[in-house]
């Protein structure tokens, strides 16, 4: 109970949860349960997590929205802090500023309502802001990279520090925030001033797309793999002849070769082993390496 006690000094009661289900916080529905489930309300509470953290030694966590996430059966020891009360998005002429447990979607809405052009990629991505610095997420030809002008973040020692976008490495799914353990708090967004009726209009096509294409009726991580030089994962799969695929309640979905569906209450065991299995047979077919986009994390069950 210390460690509960010590928590609940920082956060107060009412935001720790012990033995959490985590598959509640994960588009996948997948995963075990974490020993501590800590939801700060302000960046101070953050910065004390972590340092309570570091001085205890108890493994920590940090917990997105999950949409590009596998939690293990086994769920996560020590600490899991969840963000998504730090949600906040205020616009100051054409910059937005959102907190890191909004959701990057809505970012993207409070920018059509501003007349603000440039987020309109991201009106379909179902991650927090939070995670999409992390995997410098994108769609439909844009990325964050292209409109990030600096991230409030706290390190691993705890320090808050603001960092310039530049400083952040963002490449192709990837930045050096999971590298360098920083914790983002908050992004700043440059945009243009636009037309809102044209703003609208390719909002609402790229959701036309996204709806059309991706099985979203069921639990998925989206996208699972990096789209390998040259090639597309999604037709390398289908090629491969592995559409419908299943293990267990895993499947490789039938509408969009490049996802994985929880079916029918897959676990998290069956659907990893089901993305290693597309992996092999495409690697034996095509001779190419399917890097995965989704992280897995946790203990096996």
């Amino acid at each position: 109970m210390r460690m509960y006690d010590q928590l609940a000094s920082i956060v107060s009661k009412e935001n720790i949860v012990q033995n959490k289900p985590l598959k509640n916080h994960t588009y996948t529905r997948l995963g075990g349960n974490a020993d501590y489930f800590v939801t700060p309300v302000t960046y101070e509470q953050v910065q004390h997590v972590v340092k309570l953290a570091n001085q205890e030694k108890v493994p920590f966590t940090l917990l997105g929205n999950g949409s590009n996430l596998i939690i293990k059966d086994g769920g996560i020891r020590g600490i899991v802090m969840y963000l998504g009360k730090l949600a906040a998005i205020t616009v100051e002429g054409t910059k937005i500023i959102a907190g890191s447990g909004a959701l990057i979607a809505n970012v993207s809405k409070q920018a059509l309502t501003n007349h603000l052009t440039g987020l309109e990629f991201a009106c379909g991505i179902p991650g927090s802001v939070g995670g999409a610095l992390f995997m410098n997420a994108g769609a439909y030809g844009g990325e964050i990279k292209d409109v990030l002008l600096r991230a409030k973040i706290v390190d691993r020692d705890g320090e808050l520090k603001v960092m310039e976008a530049k400083d952040l490495d963002l490449s192709y799914r990837t930045s050096n925030i999971p590298t360098n353990g920083y914790i983002v708090l908050e992004a700043e967004f440059g945009l243009e001033v636009g037309d809102f009726k044209q703003i609208k209009a390719v909002m609402h096509d790229l959701t036309y797309k996204r709806e059309s294409k991706q099985p979203l009726e069921y639990p998925t991580c989206g996208s699972v793999f990096k789209r390998p030089p040259g090639y597309f994962a999604g037709k390398l799969i289908q090629d491969s002849g592995l559409q419908g695929k299943q293990i267990g309640g895993a499947q490789v979905s039938l509408k969009h070769a490049g996802f994985i569906i929880n079916k029918d209450e897959a676990s998290a065991k069956e659907y990893i082993t089901l993305i290693e299995y597309v992996q092999q047979v495409v690697k034996e077919k095509y001779g190419v390496s399917l890097e995965r986009e989704v992280r897995i994390i946790g203990e096996d069950g």
